[in-house]
């Protein structure tokens, strides 16, 4: 299924960090939760998990947080079709993902919030032909399977078909390429 989405893959949409600070608007907001408690919730009421991969100091990945996940119809559409996870690409805290532990060996407590080593887990998932970029946005199936890492950051406009292509499962029936031909998009 990897393939499905990748033309997409290989032309991500990146921007420059301009303007990365700036308030999250109030309203409504995505239930971010672990990856441990995921999985846990998967198991009881399956539906895909969207794991947003990020760092401390990604601009890009700072915009995906204020402009693309505060939208209230993305937030809506994600809380309801999508088990979300934020994850640190650089973080030092342990994961078990698919019942393996995943660590960051070469994580540097000194280090701050600047660049650091990269967790196990990114080489995992979030790895598109050998390249890890922030940020990425990883789509897992019910059965904990990467259905296609995405990287790079994309607006509310661009994120909508790859979230309706898999969270109303059209991603099991065609690939993307197809799918996109019929989208009307709804933001």
């Amino acid at each position: 299924m990897r393939s499905t989405l990748l033309a997409l893959l290989l032309s991500p949409v990146t921007l420059a960090a301009q303007g990365t600070t700036h308030a999250a608007p109030a309203g409504p907001a995505i239930q971010w939760m672990s990856l441990e408690q995921a999985q846990a919730a998967t198991k009881k009421a399956p539906r895909p998990i969207l794991v947003d991969v990020y760092t401390n100091w990604c601009g890009p990945c700072k915009m995906l947080a204020g402009r693309t996940f505060t939208d209230p119809k993305l937030v809506e559409y994600v809380n309801s079709h999508f088990y979300a996870v934020k994850f640190n690409a650089e973080g030092p805290d342990p994961v078990t993902f698919k019942g393996q532990s995943f660590k960051n060996p070469q994580y540097n407590p000194a280090a701050g919030n600047g660049r650091n080593g990269t967790h196990e887990l990114t080489y995992a998932i979030a790895n598109v032909e050998g390249r890890i970029a922030y940020p990425t946005v990883v789509y897992l199936n019910e059965e904990l399977e990467v259905i296609a890492p995405v990287q790079g950051y994309l607006t509310p406009q661009q994120i909508e078909p790859i979230l309706k292509f898999i969270g109303d499962g059209a991603y099991r029936k065609q690939d993307y390429a197809t799918f996109q031909t019929s989208f009307t998009p709804g933001w």
